[in-house]
């Protein structure tokens, strides 16, 4: 770490540093941020245990970069960074580190972890249910987190079943909108609703979208490796046959080829 850190140092340095770093801000570096998160979260997707390493420093790399800008302008050290967690990781394990017992189920912990952050909340003077909730998690998980505070006082379908009610529900409000507004709004509510059924169904949606997505490009290539074998491409045939194709990537997937 120390080595990490002086090399990021040097990186910033008004005099001898790199242009491209010392010009970098907060808000120009959290896109990297994100963009490294979610690199780390590809490589164990794909089970890359190869790449992991280099993406999982990658992500420490971003979280030096905010740093060294914090301790530039007088906010903080990494130094404070690593305490602040490290206090916290503490202060919210008290069966682990304090004299509270670990005969607790993962659910009871869960619960108790909760509490922990709300009585922190609390300490910041975030008195609403829905205070605290990060603006600039991705859409759909800010979704579900939302839903997820206010279930926690009473406000939720009993049952997955009308949950889905209510997608069909905004679906057809979504079919009836004809100004390109109202058909945003419509589609909205409708993602909306549709991570309350993932959190009810203990789905998460972002796993669960990016493996559809994964799915999408192994039978899209599927298609484009049939049309390849008698001489076409995508552009040289037709939704028809295109269609025809997928159907049968489909049935050789189900049957183990």
């Amino acid at each position: 770490m120390p080595r990490l850190l002086e090399i990021m140092r040097r990186l910033r340095d008004p005099e001898t540093g790199c242009p491209w770093d010392i010009v970098q801000s907060f808000a120009t570096i959290a896109p990297y941020t994100i963009e490294e998160a979610y690199e780390v979260a590809d490589a164990i997707e794909r089970q890359a245990w190869d790449e992991l390493k280099g993406e999982l420093g990658d992500l420490l790399f971003q979280s030096v970069f905010h740093a060294q800008m914090a301790d530039e302008a007088g906010l903080f050290s990494f130094d404070e960074v690593a305490d602040t967690m490290s206090d916290k990781m503490v202060a919210r394990h008290p069966h682990v580190f304090g004299d509270e017992s670990r005969d607790k189920s993962a659910e009871q912990q869960t619960r108790d972890w909760e509490a922990i952050k709300a009585a922190e909340r609390a300490g910041k003077a975030q008195q609403g249910t829905l205070d605290g909730v990060a603006v600039g998690l991705p859409a759909l998980l800010r979704a579900v987190k939302l839903q997820k505070r206010a279930a926690r006082v009473g406000f939720d379908w009993p049952h997955a079943g009308h949950v889905i009610d209510k997608i069909v529900e905004e679906a057809q409000e979504l079919r009836e909108a004809t100004d390109p507004e109202h058909q945003k709004e419509e589609f909205g509510d409708l993602l909306f609703v549709m991570a309350n059924l993932a959190r009810h169904l203990h789905i998460d949606p972002e796993e669960a979208l990016r493996a559809a997505n994964a799915k999408f490009i192994r039978r899209f290539e599927g298609i484009e490796a049939r049309l390849a074998a008698i001489g076409k491409r995508p552009e040289d045939s037709d939704l028809a046959e295109m269609d025809a194709l997928w159907d049968a990537v489909k049935v050789d997937e189900r049957a183990g080829k």
